[in-house]
């Protein structure tokens, strides 16, 4: 991953991010961090950086609310009582629920299947996912700026962090659909 970065710049953030809100899980801080290290080396900007991040989160996003829109996912069995989760939040919160859960590790990765399954409205949706993103992107950005020269032995460690979180997480619901 940080190859892409390393050889296409924010090109490379922007093409790792579509994917990570598309629902297939990229770690978006371990990219996000990983930018943040080059800004601290000078390969990037800050502002660049977190343009290119929030745009492929936006690209993704709208892929994956369209897929949600398009009705699919309602009629697979394994997503319906999750959709139907989903549309609890959002009778309850209203379209902010697409704001909050992009701040939500995981979350923030799925929420335009249900958010598009939901009609959320286009433009308020556009707008909260950006902001979202923008803040989520900042915030990993500049803590990989900070790291700065740390980045090599704290990406290691996140990345085995994440790997064993994600293990757990598929685990759990695994485990909680074969009780339900």
């Amino acid at each position: 991953m940080t190859g892409l970065i390393e050889r296409f710049g924010v090109l490379g953030v922007f093409l790792l991010m579509v994917p990570e809100s598309a629902c297939i899980p990229v770690p978006s801080e371990v990219t996000l961090l990983f930018s943040g290290f080059a800004v601290h080396q000078g390969w990037m900007s800050f502002p660049l950086a977190v343009f290119a991040a929030t745009a492929g989160n936006l690209v993704g996003s709208l892929l994956a609310y369209a897929l949600g829109a398009s009705g699919l996912l309602m009629r697979l069995r394994a997503t319906r009582s999750l959709l139907r989760h989903w549309a609890r939040l959002f009778e309850l919160h209203g379209a902010r629920t697409v704001f909050t859960a992009r701040l939500v590790p995981l979350a923030r990765t799925f929420v335009s299947l249900p958010a598009g399954a939901n009609r959320v409205p286009l433009i308020p949706f556009i707008v909260l996912t950006t902001v979202g993103c923008c803040l989520w992107a900042a915030a990993f950005v500049l803590a990989g700026a900070l790291l700065g020269e740390a980045w090599v032995t704290f990406s290691s460690t996140l990345g085995r962090a994440l790997l064993v979180l994600g293990v757990i997480v598929i685990g759990l619901s695994l485990t909680n659909r074969s009780r339900g």
